[in-house]
């Protein structure tokens, strides 16, 4: 009963999402790679997600994977602090993930290895082949990865302001940073490992809008 009770609270919202965005289900299939059949089924509380439907849906709907977590009944840690929780939400549903993955030995994730990384490719960016990187690779990795949503927007528009020196010198240090974490395959999560690979670079983003709200 419970499972049930939490696929038709998916079901909904998603009916509501694809509303609001004038989506077919047939659309959505195409833009997601998930068959038409099974998001049916989903939607109408006949399955249930897998974590990597949800992640697909997220990004395509452009909504917080937890949102969609939650509402799939899958068991989220909720944090006291606004502006660290969905980082660490974030967190709780990338480890959910890796437990259900099988092609991904390490379950266990942390922010801090996200930010020792990121430390590395801001000394990175600070180069002129570390800027050369960016600027040759970006739009590449960007037809590549083929998505959309907040995550890959935000990217974009952290690239504008890369490559029109938009910021301080440690704005776009840390800017660079998140850039070469994208473009570079192996991260704390290497990017070949799909569909769970651009996890942590999701973290990344919004470890870096976090800093640039501060300053």
């Amino acid at each position: 009963m419970a499972e049930q009770r939490n696929s038709n609270t998916l079901g909904l919202l998603l009916r509501e999402l694809l509303k609001e965005r004038s989506l077919s289900m047939r659309k959505f299939s195409e833009l997601t790679g998930i068959d038409t059949a099974t998001i049916s089924r989903i939607i109408n509380g006949k399955r249930k997600a897998t974590p990597q439907h949800l992640e697909k849906f997220a990004d395509c709907l452009g909504v917080p994977l937890i949102h969609l977590f939650e509402a799939e009944g899958y068991p989220v840690e909720q944090k006291q602090e606004e502006s660290d929780s969905d980082i660490h939400t974030s967190v709780d549903a990338i480890q959910a993930l890796l437990k259900s993955s099988n092609v991904y030995d390490d379950e266990q994730f942390s922010v801090a290895d996200v930010e020792q990384k990121l430390e590395s490719y801001g000394l990175y960016a600070q180069t002129e082949e570390g800027k050369n990187t960016i600027l040759k690779d970006f739009d590449e990795k960007i037809q590549n990865v083929g998505s959309i949503g907040p995550f890959i927007s935000k990217l974009k528009e952290l690239y504008e302001k890369f490559t029109l020196g938009k910021g301080t010198i440690f704005e776009l240090t840390i800017i660079g940073s998140t850039l070469l974490y994208f473009i570079i395959p192996v991260d704390v999560i290497p990017d070949y490992l799909f569909p769970i690979g651009y996890l942590d670079d999701a973290i990344a983003v919004q470890l870096t809008t976090k800093a640039l709200l501060k300053k």
